[in-house]
């Protein structure tokens, strides 16, 4: 009696593993707070703002695809002395695509009404368990915290010239993943990341969380494709292309009072 049991013990956790959901769709809300500092012909000004933005990311057969479904307008906010400046949150056009198997993430990045094809590599993280659970739409959720190196673009303008600075910025994220959803997808980059499913995630202390409204178990996999185009551009060379453009805007507004600047 005792084998049959533990047989039957067997055969339901065998089941329950693969009535785990691989494939699927979930919905997130983005909350950046961004506050844009600018010197205006010797004045200090700054222009805080909370925006809000909706993406899905649609995954399945190891693969994933992270794409806008919904954006707010951008606000044009007078700097003084008749300068506009339009606000733009990075990344509200582009789409990103995954292969969790190959490592391999292609990207469609729009810049100044120009498209580029990105190819690249999923750049692991350094992820620490921290212990701590909770449940978020059912899900229970473990929490994982790394710190992540990137490159801000600092912007000065004065008598109608734009100086552009890049500095390294560290931050410290945070995310609450399910492993009842064994797949590693989530918001943006943070793909192919961690052992589960990402459902909510905060990046320096809530400058960008991102959180999940909605989980579906059905996904169109036909959606899951890898963004193609006449040239691909590797992260080196587009960020070669997007520093000449930006010196052209910087060159066409001199003297003049109407800057589209891109907050990164």
């Amino acid at each position: 009696m005792k084998k049959i049991m533990i047989a039957g013990c067997m055969l339901f956790t065998a089941g329950l593993a693969q009535a785990q959901q691989k494939e699927g769709k979930v919905v997130y809300e983005r909350v950046s707070q961004m506050v844009a500092r600018f010197n205006i012909n010797g004045v200090d000004q700054e222009m805080p703002r909370t925006r809000k933005d909706n993406f899905e990311v649609i995954f399945g057969s190891g693969k994933s695809i992270w794409r806008t479904i919904e954006k707010e307008d951008d606000n044009e906010v007078s700097g003084g002395d008749g300068v506009q400046i339009r606000m733009i949150v990075a990344g509200n056009n582009d789409v990103l695509y995954t292969n969790f198997e190959t490592g391999k993430r292609t990207e469609k990045r729009e810049f100044m009404d120009k498209t580029f094809i990105v190819d690249d590599s999923v750049a692991k993280l350094k992820w620490k368990m921290t212990g701590e659970t909770k449940t978020i739409l059912g899900k229970s959720c473990m929490k994982a915290t790394t710190e992540r190196i990137t490159s801000q673009t600092r912007m000065n303008i004065e008598n109608g010239v734009m100086e552009r600075k890049d500095v390294q910025d560290t931050a410290v994220v945070i995310a609450w993943f399910t492993t009842e959803i064994p797949v590693p997808a989530g918001p943006a980059e943070f793909q192919a990341q961690l052992p589960g499913l990402i459902l909510e995630m905060d990046i320096n202390n809530g400058r960008q969380k991102y959180t999940a409204t909605s989980i579906s178990d059905k996904a169109d996999l036909a959606e899951i494709k890898e963004p193609t185009g006449k040239k691909h551009y590797t992260p080196a060379e587009f960020k070669a292309e997007r520093e000449k453009l930006m010196a052209e805007m910087q060159k066409n507004n001199q003297g003049g009072g109407n800057f589209r600047i891109r907050a990164n």
